[in-house]
C-alpha cells in the first residue's frame, strides 16, 4: 500500500524511501513485529478464556508434556497469520501477483490449521480435520496458487526446474511441474507441522528459512545480482522479499510468547500456514531444492516419520523411541530445551548450506 502511495506521489522526497525494497523490508519487520506485540497479550488472554483446559495433549507423547504442557492454549498461529498479513499489506506492492499466491497459501492454509485446531480443541481430542480431507484442502489451494505463479512467470522459466550448482540448467518439467509445485507447497506446509512439537522448536528454524529466502527473492528478483551470481532471474519475485521480512518478524513476535514455557502454541492454524509459505516462495522464485536444504530440518523430521511408520508395518519394529525425530531424543533423555536449541543449531548450519548455492552454481 505505502509502495502504491509512493507510485503516486511524484517526486516527494520522504515517499520516495517507499520505493526502495530494502527500506520496505525493513519496515515489514518492525511492523510485524509491533503489531504481533500488541495482539499477542489480547489474543493469549482471549484464548486462555475459551480453552480453560488448553491443547489437547497426546496421550502416549512423552509423559513429562502431560504434566508441562497441559492447560496451555493453542491457536496461537491466528497471531503470526495477522501480523505478516497487516505487514504485507501495508509494505509490498499490492499489484504483484506473486504476493497474493504466496498469501493465499498462507492464509488459506492458516483457515484450514484453525478449523483443525477449533475441532481438536472442542471435541477435546488429538484428531481434528481427517488427514484425507487436509489433503484435499491443501492440493486445491495449492493448484490455485501454482496457476497464479505460472501466469506471472515467465514462459521461459515457467514449468522448468532449476538445479543448484549447475548454474543456467533448467529442467523442463512440462505439464508435469504443476503437480510438483503443488507437492511441494503441501510437503513443505505438513513437515513444518510435524516438526512443531516443543516450545519454540518449529518458529526459529521457519524464521531461518524465512530470512534465506528474503535473501533469494531480493536477489533472484534484482536482475543484477542473479546476473553476477549466476542463478536465474524472476522478474517480479523481489517483493516476495516483503511478506518473508514481515515473516521474520512475526515470528520473531510470537517466539517472544512461545518461549519456554510457552504461554500460547501456534498449532496448526500457524504450522501449516507458515510451512506453506516457505513453499510457495520457493516456487515463485525456482529455488524447490534449495528450499529442501535450507529446511532440512523440517525434511528430517519428516523423514523421521516415514521411516517410523514403514518399519512398523513391515517389521514389527520401531526405529526410533517415538517420532518426529525431536521426541526420541526426549525418550532418551534430553531435556526439552537442549533439544530444541540443538535443532536450532542444525537449522542454522543447513540454512549456511542452501545460501552456499548461489555462488557455487
Amino acid at each position: 500500500m505505502l509502495y502504491l502511495l509512493s507510485q503516486l506521489s511524484g517526486e516527494v522526497a520522504l515517499l520516495n524511501l517507499f520505493r526502495y525494497l530494502t527500506f520496505r523490508a525493513g519496515g515489514a519487520v518492525v511492523t510485524a513485529l509491533i503489531v504481533a506485540f500488541i495482539v499477542g497479550p489480547r489474543l493469549i488472554s482471549w484464548l486462555k478464556r475459551k480453552q480453560r483446559e488448553g491443547q489437547p495433549i497426546r496421550a502416549d507423547g512423552p509423559e513429562t508434556h502431560l504434566m508441562t504442557k497441559k492447560g496451555t492454549p493453542t491457536m496461537g498461529g491466528l497471531m503470526i497469520l495477522f501480523a505478516t498479513l497487516v505487514s504485507t499489506l501495508l509494505w509490498a506492492d499490492l499489484t504483484n501477483l506473486y504476493v497474493w499466491a504466496v498469501l493465499l497459501v498462507t492464509v488459506g492454509y492458516g483457515l484450514l490449521g484453525f478449523a483443525d485446531d477449533f475441532l481438536k480443541v472442542t471435541k477435546r481430542n488429538t484428531k481434528g480435520v481427517s488427514g484425507k480431507a487436509k489433503l484435499v484442502v491443501q492440493f486445491a489451494i495449492a493448484g490455485v496458487a501454482a496457476l497464479l505463479i505460472s501466469a506471472a512467470t515467465n514462459p521461459d522459466l515457467d514449468n522448468h526446474l532449476a538445479m543448484p550448482f549447475l548454474k543456467n540448467v533448467l529442467l523442463d518439467m512440462g505439464f508435469l511441474y504443476l503437480p510438483f509445485a503443488m507437492l511441494v507447497m503441501v510437503g513443505a506446509s505438513n513437515a513444518v507441522n510435524l516438526t512443531d512439537g516443543l516450545d519454540g522448536l518449529a518458529i526459529v528454524p521457519v524464521m531461518i528459512a524465512a530470512g534465506v529466502f528474503m535473501l533469494i527473492s531480493y536477489l533472484v528478483g534484482n536482475a543484477i545480482f542473479a546476473n553476477y551470481l549466476q542463478i536465474h532471474h524472476v522478474p517480479g519475485t523481489g517483493e516476495l522479499a516483503i511478506l518473508c521480512a514481515a515473516l521474520v518478524g512475526a515470528g520473531m513476535g510470537f517466539l517472544w510468547f512461545n518461549a519456554p514455557p510457552a504461554m500460547i502454541f501456534m498449532g496448526d492454524t500457524g504450522s501449516l500456514a507458515l510451512g506453506g509459505a516457505l513453499g510457495a516462495i520457493a516456487v515463485a522464485t525456482k529455488h524447490e531444492i534449495v528450499l529442501a536444504i535450507v529446511g532440512g530440518l523440517f525434511v528430517l523430521e519428516t523423514v523421521s516419520v516415514i521411516v517410523q511408520v514403514a518399519s512398523f508395518k513391515l517389521t514389527g519394529k520401531r526405529v526410533f523411541r517415538m517420532a518426529p525425530l525431536h521426541h526420541h531424543f526426549e525418550k532418551k533423555g534430553w531435556a526439552e530445551s537442549t533439544v530444541v536449541i540443538r535443532f536450532w543449531i542444525i537449522a542454522g548450519i543447513l540454512a549456511i548450506a542452501g545460501l552456499s548455492t548461489l555462488k557455487l552454481r
